[in-house]
């Protein structure tokens, strides 16, 4: 969902990169003509605030069919580009081919710009990277990426005093296929560490195809080779015999004919029927267990994970990506393996709250919970006794007034390692299963305003590694000892011609429309000066309790050294900044406000003179591209330039396509009543309509593997931007969209294709805000 990631492919999770199911890890007329007949309109390109010339470009003119739907209560809603939403027709393919003509000849008016930024990246994307190292059975393993290569490389050596030339690669993506479009999605060593299971995507797509590497020879094992995995985990069982996992049937147009091609990601199929099996090593897919399945609730998704001690396998199902789950579980010793186990206990078998499971002492289970905590706490439960009862849920690490516990890790036996959320800058504190406290947070104390990307450590370590970044810092990797109760610096990422000195960041509070205090995170040059002509570009996402977190990214410091640049990162509601209410101020019936807020963010910057309307940029992905969406629609004078990328544009429509219905927890759907009119009102593709007001400078972007947030949404937007807006005489800015092939959602991209993106991404925004190449 963040496509603001800009630490490619670190893979830097300490246990695993594993794909947890739920909110975590997911989601209207001018003249008719047809696409093929490759009709053309004129129009001027931007003489304002652009840096422009004379040339002109052309529109194609997309057919307008007419398509009624009705809705609850009998209300009719015109569609008049359905007929976009079947990516492989010839018309279709037609379409699309025009639209990267137009894009490609406005692309050619700063070819230049684009050139020296993509060299530039290549310069500053050249650093090496790691993750944290962590130990599986007696051996440590890590990530790296030399630099520029596409994605990081698993490594493993004896101990974590051997040079690094004594490492071994044990998994290398880079030579999964030649463009750099196979990646490494998910993976989970054994508990012996004497296998590891991962799987690959191809193209972007959510598909992905799981296999074993034997960890001693570094061969995959046959015919360990399991098919149509998504939004799966991988659960070892502890003799090392097998996993669970999740999968799905292969979609219809697959089922029979197969895809060697792997044209997988590019269907619309609504996805149903996960279900979860057992894979006995050394057996063919054919041969694996169903273990759980329910055909009464086809979109449900399950989430498997084995318990500390291995004597329990924990299923967490999820009916949508809010932040709550039901929670089954079965005794390990007590299932054969050769058929589903009938001991499966529902011990929570409600939505009411989230369990996310942290570790247990026999029955005596610790998880991380948002019931009654907005703001989450950590509590025990005896499994053996619980009755559902409140009473049978014990506080370990209570609720705080303030600050969001955003991740918790057990370590060193009894220890808890809790990452507070406070004022979106993490904190780390230490507790015992008791709800002792171990460490204060002045005891970690990180090195800046930032975050804590992933930390690793296990119940029998007597050590944690953790990975800090912000904006000014790539990377440091602090180990913490408790034997020692010391905390050094392990490896430190530096990157040549850094000059932290050059650049500021500050952390400031704006208020929104309706009172609400909402942060924002601003990355300037140090000697700026507020005069209002500042190239600028405001990044926010607002929706399914994510938090937009601190990070190091070299587009964004490009952005500003180069073009003398402003990058602010509005922290809106919808996210989890903090906690659940202030998801729930940004969802359902409530999403206005998030728009309200990015818009406030607008203003603010303007009124502080950091920049202004011609000079703004706005960018934002996925339920972000939404907003970007929403928001040029509502108040397009705020804004000079604008970058949606694989956005959610048809809010009518979107729960009909691959996982979207999941996504009905934080929209609403439009066959319900009760949100309806509410969707309606800000739906991107249904709310353009020509008031005289010049639109920005905008720029779509999509991919044809996107299989989370389906091309067609894309698509049908631009089309009603060029229908209704391009025609208009005072529209001098241009409507454009960039279609991306071999690629998907953002996930696994190879870094080639990022470093093009971000060029030609941020070229765009040069050019439409004013703003001039510095060396």
């Amino acid at each position: 969902n963040n496509n603001n990631n800009n630490n490619n492919n670190n893979n830097s999770s300490s246990s695993s990169s594993n794909v947890v199911v739920g909110w975590k890890h997911l989601a209207v007329g001018a003249g008719v003509v047809t696409a093929a007949a490759a009709a053309w309109r004129y129009w001027s390109k931007s003489s304002s605030s652009s840096s422009s010339s004379s040339s002109v470009l052309k529109y194609p003119v997309t057919e307008e069919r007419v398509v009624v739907d009705e809705y609850v209560g009998g209300r009719k809603v015109e569609d008049p580009f359905r007929w976009l939403e079947d990516p492989d027709s010839d018309e279709t393919r037609k379409w699309i081919a025009a639209q990267n003509k137009v894009y490609e000849a406005h692309l050619s008016g700063h070819r230049s710009t684009v050139s020296k930024l993509q060299s530039r990246l290549e310069q500053v994307f050249n650093y090496e990277r790691y993750s944290v190292p962590f130990k599986r059975g007696s051996r440590y393993f890590y990530f790296k990426n030399n630099g520029l290569q596409n994605h990081s490389v698993l490594y493993s050596q004896d101990s974590l005093e051997a040079k690094e030339s004594e490492s071994e690669v044990l998994l290398d993506p880079n030579t999964l296929s030649e463009d750099g479009t196979a990646a490494l999605r998910n993976w989970e060593f054994s508990e012996s560490g004497k296998y590891l299971a991962y799987s690959v995507s191809r193209s972007g797509s959510d598909w992905s195809t799981i296999h074993v590497r034997d960890v001693a020879t570094g061969a995959d094992m046959k015919p360990d080779v399991l098919e149509w995995v998504k939004f799966s985990s991988i659960a070892w069982l502890h003799d090392d015999s097998g996993f669970l996992y999740a999968r799905y049937a292969a979609p219809a147009q697959f089922s029979e004919s197969g895809d060697e091609d792997f044209k997988r990601g590019s269907e619309t199929n609504d996805l149903k029927n996960q279900q979860l099996y057992f894979h006995k090593l050394g057996t063919s897919q054919d041969e694996d267990v169903l273990v759980w399945s329910d055909q009464e609730h086809p979109k449900w998704l399950v989430g498997i994970e084995l318990s500390d001690d291995g004597e329990y396998a924990l299923l967490s199902l999820n009916d949508s990506c809010d932040p709550v789950n039901r929670l089954f579980y079965f005794r390990v010793a007590d299932w054969d393996r050769r058929s589903a186990p009938t001991n499966i206990v529902k011990l929570i078998d409600n939505f009411d709250a989230e369990y996310s499971y942290i570790t247990n002492e026999g029955t005596r289970f610790y998880f991380k919970t948002n019931l009654n905590a907005p703001r989450c706490k950590i509590v025990r439960i005896d499994i053996d006794s619980f009755n559902n009862e409140q009473d049978d849920i014990v506080d370990i690490v209570p609720h705080h007034d303030k600050d969001v516990i955003s991740s918790v890790r057990a370590v060193n036996k009894d220890k808890l390692v809790v990452a507070y959320m406070s004022d979106v800058r993490h904190e780390l504190m230490v507790f015992d299963t008791s709800g002792q406290v171990v460490l204060e947070r002045s005891e970690l104390a990180l090195p800046a305003i930032g975050n804590v990307v992933s930390l690793s450590g296990r119940k029998q370590d007597s050590e944690i590694f953790f990975k800090f970044t912000s904006y000014l810092y790539p990377g440091t990797i602090l180990r913490f000892s408790f034997d020692t109760r010391e905390c050094s610096v392990f490896r430190e990422t530096t990157v040549a011609g850094l000059d932290r000195s050059m650049f500021k960041v500050e952390q400031v509070f704006y208020t929104s429309k309706d009172g609400t205090r909402v942060p924002m995170f601003i990355l300037c040059r140090s000697d700026i000066k507020l005069d209002g002509t500042n190239p600028t570009l405001l990044y926010g996402y607002g929706g399914f309790n994510i938090s937009i977190e601190p990070t190091y990214s070299p587009k964004s410091l490009a952005f500003v050294q180069h073009f003398h640049g402003v990058l602010a990162v509005a922290n809106l509601r919808g996210g989890g900044e903090y906690g659940e209410e202030w998801h729930k101020a940004g969802s359902l019936l409530n999403k206005q406000n998030v728009f309200d807020d990015f818009h406030a963010a607008a203003e603010f910057l303007a009124a502080r003179k950091y920049t202004s309307p011609r000079h703004l940029a706005i960018m934002g992905g996925s339920n972000g591209g939404l907003l970007v969406g929403a928001c040029i629609n509502q108040r397009p004078e705020l804004y000079g330039c604008a970058v949606a990328a694989v956005g959610v544009m048809d809010m009518l429509r979107f729960h009909k396509f691959t996982i979207g219905y999941a996504w009905c927890s934080d929209y609403g759907c439009a066959d319900d009543e009760k949100y309806f009119d509410y969707l309606l009102s800000y739906s991107p593709c249904h709310n353009v309509r020509a008031t005289g007001r010049e639109f920005p400078a905008t720029l779509i972007t999509t991919a044809d593997h996107d299989d989370r947030v389906v091309p067609l949404h894309s698509f049908k937007y631009i089309a009603h931007l060029q229908t209704k807006i391009g025609v208009q005489p005072y529209q001098k800015n241009p409507l454009l969209i960039r279609i991306e092939t071999k690629a998907g959602h953002g996930a696994g991209k190879p870094l080639s294709k990022v470093i093009q993106e971000a060029a030609e991404i941020y070229a765009f925004i040069a050019r439409h805000t004013g703003a001039q190449w510095h060396n």
